[in-house]
């Protein structure tokens, strides 16, 4: 079993910027690669790599993050928590997951770079 987590806005689509998300969306796929679960927290309040998120979804047991734009501080406080994260995503969270779990999205290799000055120094 695996869990994944997407930063989304109230409408269920992958959020532009990581660190300005509404809710965080998880899912919990099965072994045999079925959504079994889904749940949604509110996002904390400063940008992705200031806020708590990695801690929160680490006790969560996630283990991927698929996100849209992410900037390299995040990335890496989300991978210091044991969270992979894939970039590049948009659209329905639901549809991205499905996506994801059939093989079809693989991470486009992109940072957002737009306040890295503040978010590099973790």
């Amino acid at each position: 079993m695996k869990k994944i987590a997407l930063p989304v806005t109230k409408n269920g689509q992958i959020n532009d910027h990581f660190g300005h998300c509404e809710f965080y969306k998880i899912y919990t796929v099965s072994e045999s690669n079925e959504i079994i679960d889904e749940e949604t927290i509110e996002s904390g309040q400063g940008c992705g790599c200031k806020s708590n998120i990695a801690i929160t979804l680490a006790k969560a047991e996630v283990s991927i993050m698929l996100a849209g734009g992410i900037g390299e501080g995040a990335i890496n406080v989300l991978n210091s928590a044991g969270i992979k994260v894939i970039r590049g995503c948009s659209g329905n969270s639901l549809e991205v997951v499905k996506q994801y779990i059939e093989g079809k999205i693989a991470d486009s290799g992109s940072s957002c770079h737009s306040h890295e000055h503040q978010c590099n120094s973790h």
